[in-house]
């Protein structure tokens, strides 16, 4: 289970073999007492210490008999996802989306702000706080707030350090806006890190310890878990591969670099592409979003300068790919956010190109795919922050100590 290092380091025996016991129950359902201290490594007498203390506080359950071993009755304990709740916050400079989740991931409400630009930025920072607020008072089940937010991110200092497109974000520092101004504690994570953890959360086809979740949105951003451990760096800004030059001589990026991936593949890139071939009317002033999926819709009815625009992208999304799999060698890379849209295409398209250009039997152990998760990766991987944090250090949330 990756885990923030602030807070690991800091985690104590009691509270290591507590979250151990909440992760085992979170990821197997109801076990019983004797299966939990099997596969923990634990004494039976400490299992029931401790989660006498966590049915205390109210966060698991006893469920009843089940059977055991030679046939001897025992009875189950459960993590019951539905019982708590998080919030999820996601930036993605012109777009804020607030979503409602329990444990599980499943989302119970989302909901997208108005655009942001450069001037509504105080605007949009006072309607979060107002809509938060509101949640928090219509939902006693809501425990913690998870935020995500492009990155680089620098996690102790609070904001961003380059935010393409949109500076206007670098003035927010996050966690002296948010950080205590609400009943639940919040945690700011950068947006791909956030999506890896939600791929890895609630993805329903397994848990997979080394995963990159390459997010293809109005910026491009990778989080990767090696080992079951979210990569982080020194400062937080760790896995930036958007600010990767593909071009050395390329086109100029705000980071003061040049020739930068996202400049070529990100959903702002491709809407500068749309508007310049004048393909879609009135393109000018749509959304990023609605900017790309005007044009996927175009690609399917077999217009060629459409094509040719999504083409040029998945090219270089694929050469992301390459980047990935020779500099993390994971098992599973998974594409989401706005440009993933394109679909099967773009799938294929960076499945060619990266089994041409890396070697065979790295790629043949690496699955590329799209994400399959029905909410946005980086909203859910908002709430997946929080639900991280109440998994690793519940004595954070509840007075089990």
């Amino acid at each position: 289970m990756p885990t923030s290092t602030t807070v690991a380091s800091q985690a104590t025996v009691p509270e290591s073999n507590r979250s151990r016991i909440l992760q085992h129950l979170y990821y197997h359902g109801i076990c019983s007492r004797a299966q939990i201290a099997k596969a923990l490594g634990l004494t039976p007498a400490a299992i029931t210490k401790i989660t006498a203390r966590l049915i205390e506080a109210g966060i698991i359950e006893e469920t009843g008999d089940m059977e055991g071993r030679l046939n001897r009755r025992s009875i189950g304990l459960n993590l019951d996802p539905t019982r708590f709740h998080v919030i999820g916050v996601k930036f993605a400079r012109s777009l804020v989306e607030i979503g409602v989740f329990d444990l599980s991931g499943t989302a119970l409400s989302i909901e997208d702000l108005p655009t942001v630009s450069e001037d509504t930025i105080p605007q949009t920072i006072a309607a979060i706080h107002t809509k938060v607020g509101a949640l928090l008072d219509a939902d006693p089940a809501i425990i913690a707030i998870g935020m995500a937010v492009p990155g680089p991110y620098l996690r102790e200092a609070g904001y961003t350090t380059v935010v393409s497109s949109m500076q206007g974000w670098r003035t927010i520092n996050f966690l002296d806006e948010f950080g205590t101004a609400f009943r639940v504690p919040v945690f700011v994570e950068q947006d791909a890190r956030a999506g890896v953890l939600a791929q890895h959360l609630f993805s329903d086809d397994g848990h997979c310890n080394n995963l990159a979740y390459y997010l293809l949105g109005e910026g491009v951003g990778l989080g990767v878990i090696d080992h079951g451990n979210l990569i982080n760096g020194a400062q937080g800004t760790a896995t930036e591969l958007g600010h990767t030059s593909v071009d050395v001589n390329g086109l100029p990026c705000d980071c003061g670099n040049v020739g930068c991936l996202e400049r070529y593949c990100s959903a702002n890139a491709i809407h500068e592409r749309i508007n310049a071939a004048g393909i879609i009317a009135d393109s000018p002033l749509m959304t990023h979003r609605q900017a790309c999926n005007a044009l996927f819709g175009l690609v399917c009815d077999g217009d060629r300068q459409a094509t040719a625009i999504l083409d040029e992208a998945s090219r270089y999304i694929a050469y992301g790919c390459v980047t990935i799999c020779n500099m993390f060698n994971p098992e599973r890379i998974i594409l989401g956010d706005i440009v993933s849209g394109a679909g099967q295409r773009l799938l294929d398209i960076v499945r060619d190109i990266t089994s041409r250009r890396v070697s065979a039997e790295v790629i043949e152990a690496t699955d590329i795919r799209l994400s399959q998760l029905p909410a946005d990766a980086t909203v859910a991987g908002a709430a997946a922050v929080a639900i991280t944090q109440f998994l690793t250090t519940p004595s954070r949330f509840f007075d089990i100590s």
